[in-house]
C-alpha cells in the first residue's frame, strides 16, 4: 500500500446547506466507489469551497455517512481568484491504496469537469 492523494470537485446549484451536503456526500461516495476505498484506509479528507458557498461546511454533510464521524475532516475557503469556477467545492482524500498514481480515479462532477478534462 502507498499513500495517495485522490482529488475530486463538484459544483452546486445553490448556496444552501442541503445542496452543499448532498453534493459533498455524492462526491465522496463516487470517489470511494471508483477507487474501492474503505474508510479504514483514509487518513484525512480536506474540502475547499469557493467564497460563494458559505451556507454550510461540506464536511458536516460528509459526517452523516457511515463511519465518517471517526475520520479527520477539514474545511478551508479557496483563494478568491478572479474568473475561477463559482459555486465549487474541491476535495482531497489522503488514503493508503494498492494503486499506482496513474491508476487513481479522480472524480469531477457538474461544471467542475472543466477543471481537469485530462482526468475526467
Amino acid at each position: 500500500m502507498a499513500l495517495r492523494g485522490i482529488r475530486g470537485a463538484a459544483t452546486v446549484e445553490e448556496n444552501s446547506a442541503e445542496e452543499i451536503w448532498k453534493v459533498a456526500k455524492l462526491l465522496i461516495t463516487k470517489m470511494l466507489s471508483a477507487n474501492k476505498l474503505r474508510f479504514e484506509n483514509i487518513g484525512a479528507v480536506i474540502f475547499s469551497s469557493t467564497k460563494d458557498l458559505n451556507a454550510a461546511f461540506p464536511t458536516a454533510g460528509v459526517r452523516q455517512l457511515p463511519n465518517f464521524n471517526f475520520l479527520p475532516l477539514f474545511d478551508v475557503q479557496e483563494t478568491d481568484v478572479e474568473g475561477s469556477l463559482p459555486m465549487c467545492m474541491r476535495v482531497l482524500i489522503l488514503a493508503d491504496v494498492d494503486k499506482d498514481l496513474k491508476d487513481v480515479h479522480h472524480i469531477y462532477l457538474g461544471e467542475a469537469k472543466n477543471l481537469r478534462p485530462d482526468l475526467v
